[in-house]
């Protein structure tokens, strides 16, 4: 022991022996601006002691119990965090040119996550013209200091993806950009871009979203071969014009690969069909006919699947129609299984070939499926129900013409009536 550091040692001594120690002070460790912080951040670790009579101290810094040796200061920042950054950090001090330390702190542990934007769709993805719709953008885990944008997504013959801001949309804190009367021309696919700080310390990009919006009269169908959403091995598509007209080519949006045309890639196309030799299960997506000038008609999802499928029609059921639906196989040679029928997830009917609804109404609308108890259950396919107008007006045609029928002199009445108010309104104009 070197004899500059004798007297501190007897000094300690003579405190022990006349009741003077000191109580070891403890230290602690607080993290700003949170403990849950997100990649790119600045991040501020600090080191406080409470000791009476102490005004420097020496810290040193723990990252999951290794000594960091970093840094000796009371407070130690990350400019712009990173995952690696993530751990469990506790810290001590030592009071400069004295033998006095503290208790290691407790450990905190300091989380880095990677922001994520979620983009959905309210209330449904699939519209009519005029429908309202809302797209939301949230960034998970996290509620504030965010700032939104929304694009939408296009890609070209080269497979060359483009974002285009939408001219309206809300650069503020909110992340809700609405639609309150959807057109034709809002069919898309949109992705929301979230951002924090100024200039941006970090932005994120969502998930994709289709939106369709279908008008009351189409200038083109789409024929599935074989006639359902749903299928096993292979399947052909063509965009039928009611005008004879060309230029219809068949385009499909899927959760792996996005907006693709018809290609050697995954389909062959001949003029205005394509075919699918050899499906797989990531050829589930929609699918629909488009022009050279870029309208977009007649989607339909289809879904392909290994098993048991549901075989239901492939677009809208009109109200009045007969809707039948069949449980299908792809191992056995039987054309229908007998098997349970759901829909909304609720059993509706069982043990039965083929399911029928010969009035088909707005209340039949859902999403349907079937199981059989060895074989399997399908995928879910949503069947859409139109009101018909033209049966609308049909009725009220019928219902007048019973009326007549019933009651002849009606129609005489209401004539005379007629033409009595028109008399008294003669007699009642003042001569000019």
């Amino acid at each position: 022991m070197e004899l500059s550091q004798l007297p501190l040692v007897l000094l300690l001594i003579s405190n022990i022996y006349s009741g003077q120690t000191e109580e070891t002070p403890k230290a602690t460790v607080t993290i700003k601006p949170a403990q849950h912080v997100f990649r790119g951040e600045r991040v501020t670790l600090r080191c406080d002691i409470n000791a009476e009579g102490v005004t420097s101290w020496q810290y040193s810094w723990y990252k999951d119990s290794s000594v960091n040796a970093s840094s000796e200061l009371q407070e130690h920042t990350f400019n712009s965090v990173t995952e690696s950054d993530a751990g469990k950090y506790s810290c001590k001090g030592s009071e400069r040119g004295e033998l006095r330390t503290s208790h290691r702190s407790d450990e905190v542990t300091l989380t880095v996550s990677v922001p994520r934007a979620v983009l959905s769709v309210s209330p449904q993805t699939w519209l009519t013209e005029g429908d309202p719709v809302t797209l939301i953008c949230e960034v998970k885990g996290s509620s504030t200091g965010w700032t939104f944008s929304w694009f939408t997504e296009t890609v070209s013959s080269d497979y060359i993806y483009r974002y285009d801001l939408l001219s309206d949309s809300s650069r503020g804190a909110g992340g809700n950009y609405t639609v309150t009367s959807a057109a034709l021309n809002h069919t898309g696919v949109y992705v929301c871009g979230a951002e924090r700080g100024k200039p941006a310390d970090y932005i994120t990009i969502s998930n994709t979203q289709l939106i369709w919006v279908t008008g009351v009269s189409l200038p083109v169908s789409l024929i599935v071969s074989p006639s359902r959403t749903q299928h096993f091995t292979s399947l052909s598509l063509s965009c039928e014009d009611q005008n004879n007209s060309t230029g219809w080519t068949v385009r499909r949006y899927t959760d792996i690969w996005g907006l693709e045309d018809c290609s050697s890639v995954w389909g062959s196309q001949t003029g205005s069909s394509c075919t699918i030799r050899d499906t797989f299960t990531y050829d589930t997506g929609v699918y629909w006919c488009q022009s050279e000038s870029g309208e977009k008609h007649q989607p339909v999802n289809i879904t392909v699947h290994v098993g048991v499928i549901l075989e239901s029609p492939v677009h809208p059921v009109t109200e009045g129609e007969t809707l039948t639906l069949r449980c299908l196989d792809q191992n056995t040679t039987s054309p229908n299984l007998r098997a349970d029928f759901y829909k909304d997830g609720t059993l509706i009917q069982s043990q039965t070939t083929e399911m029928i609804i010969s009035t088909v109404s707005k209340s039949h609308e859902g999403f349907y499926s079937c199981k059989h108890p060895e074989r399997g259950e399908s995928p879910k396919s949503w069947i859409s129900v139109t009101v018909s107008h033209s049966g609308s007006q049909i009725s009220v045609l019928h219902t007048l013409s019973s009326v007549l029928a019933v009651c002849p002199y009606l129609l005489v009445t209401v004539v005379l009536i007629f033409k009595c108010c028109r008399m008294r309104d003669q007699v009642s104009e003042p001569a000019t």
